[in-house]
């Protein structure tokens, strides 16, 4: 009886810890948001993390989407020959790409470059009392840290994965007309025919939550980071895991908020 005791105290615990853990990134969610509202706006430091997220994310996000394109041609391909429906490729391309990889991948991309490399930044800044001198100079780190950074890359991923998408298309059309003997005329135009806007729209709006997602986790984990090189280490950890996580969950809720029947 102890043993079962101890074994759903255990589990009450857990539970209890991790809605305290999503109880305090709501609350700095809301005081995050709650900056737009209240001046100064730092803008020098917005278009620095725009730059940062946005411009130098693109190399890693193209070439992700680009290859995965070309995959996805080949094992739809592969899979439409066993019921003589191979022209299905280039609309299922499509799709696939601008409702759910496109978004995802593009999405988990930034969250292993951004949401590290802000959480490792800001955890530094902890670590060094830099967040304890803007203090003293009475600017908010959170204005002047977070909101920045957050802003950025919630407008910043739209753009990476509409980008993505049309890189990810061209991937499945070169694959196609050149690995699969598609007609390039044909292949653009199964594409064009079957790809309708609100499947670009629902995959920008997600790619816009994904970046907001990735911001805040990086921001959020250093904040709360701990003392040393082992604390920033373990933010760091923290940070691209947990916006991974969400990064699928809400792309799930998103996924039947747009599209159930």
């Amino acid at each position: 009886m102890s043993f079962i005791l101890g074994f759903l105290a255990s589990i009450g615990r857990t539970v209890l810890a991790g809605l305290a853990a999503i109880g305090r990134i709501a609350l700095f969610a809301a005081d995050t948001i709650s900056q737009l509202a209240r001046p100064p706006f730092y803008f020098r430091e917005f278009l620095h993390a725009l730059v940062q997220i946005g411009w130098l994310s693109l190399p890693v996000v193209g070439m992700t989407a680009l290859f995965t394109g070309g995959a996805l041609a080949l094992q739809i391909y592969a899979g439409g020959a066993r019921f003589n429906a191979e022209t299905v490729v280039p609309s299922i391309v499509a799709i696939g790409l601008t409702r759910e990889l496109g978004p995802v991948l593009g999405g988990l991309m930034v969250a292993a470059r951004v949401a590290s490399s802000i959480a490792a930044e800001i955890g530094t800044m902890k670590v060094t009392e830099q967040i304890d001198a803007l203090t003293t100079l009475s600017t908010n780190p959170m204005k002047y840290l977070t909101l920045p950074r957050v802003l950025a890359a919630t407008l910043a991923v739209p753009v990476l994965v509409g980008v993505g998408d049309v890189l990810g298309i061209m991937g499945g059309f070169l694959v196609g007309v050149g690995r699969l003997d598609f007609s390039a005329a044909t292949y653009l135009h199964n594409t064009i025919d079957f790809l309708e806007t609100w499947d670009v729209v629902s995959g920008l709006i997600k790619g816009a939550a994904f970046g907001f997602i990735v911001a805040l986790m990086g921001c959020y984990y250093g904040m709360n980071s701990g003392r040393g090189a082992q604390g920033v280490g373990r933010a760091t950890k923290s940070a691209v895991v947990a916006a991974s996580v969400l990064i699928l969950a809400s792309n799930y809720l998103l996924t039947e908020l747009f599209f159930a029947s």
